[in-house]
């Protein structure tokens, strides 16, 4: 079980970055989203797309992110530009079952690198958020990606042009 924690969303200002943090754990295999802020828009621009592309990826938003963390008995992720380096870290999170991600959205509480089973710094440099999650997520799963087959469309590969299958 895959759950990445967005913390920090402003809906007036991440609206777009935090769509992209969700489609980019839907797309590269985490099984469900949490989100700190209340945000019902995200949650059913969210639904919409796992209805029309697939996948029983779910999504939750106003979520109390310390006692997300409290509970979550898996091992904690948090993504950071101050971690450990990504091909060290995974030696360390590949052995264990479920992972919580954390990715923030705004500058990211003291205490969540402390909670942290690991920092993990998807290089050491600024960027995005999504960008460290596409990364991290990839690499965890070793390059494979779902194929969800359960939604109306369906993306099939064309290397000159746009191929879609409507069901």
């Amino acid at each position: 079980m895959i759950t990445v924690l967005r913390i920090g969303h402003r809906p007036e200002r991440d609206k777009r970055i935090t769509t992209h943090v969700a489609l980019t754990a839907r797309a590269f295999g985490a099984n469900e989203v949490l989100v700190d802020t209340p945000d019902r828009e995200l949650e059913v621009n969210f639904e919409s797309t796992c209805q029309r592309w697939g996948g029983d990826v779910k999504l939750r938003t106003g979520v109390n992110w310390r006692q997300a963390l409290k509970e979550f008995k898996g091992q904690i992720v948090h993504l950071t530009m101050y971690g450990e380096t990504l091909d060290k870290a995974m030696v360390q999170i590949k052995p264990f079952g479920d992972i919580m991600i954390v990715v923030g959205a705004e500058k990211v509480p003291r205490e969540v690198y402390e909670r942290a089973s690991i920092n993990v710094g998807v290089g050491n440099q600024p960027h995005s958020e999504v960008a460290a999650l596409g990364v991290f997520l990839h690499t965890l799963f070793d390059g494979k990606m779902p194929d969800y087959d359960d939604g109306q469309m369906k993306i099939l590969p064309n290397p000159r042009g746009k191929t879609v299958e409507s069901k």
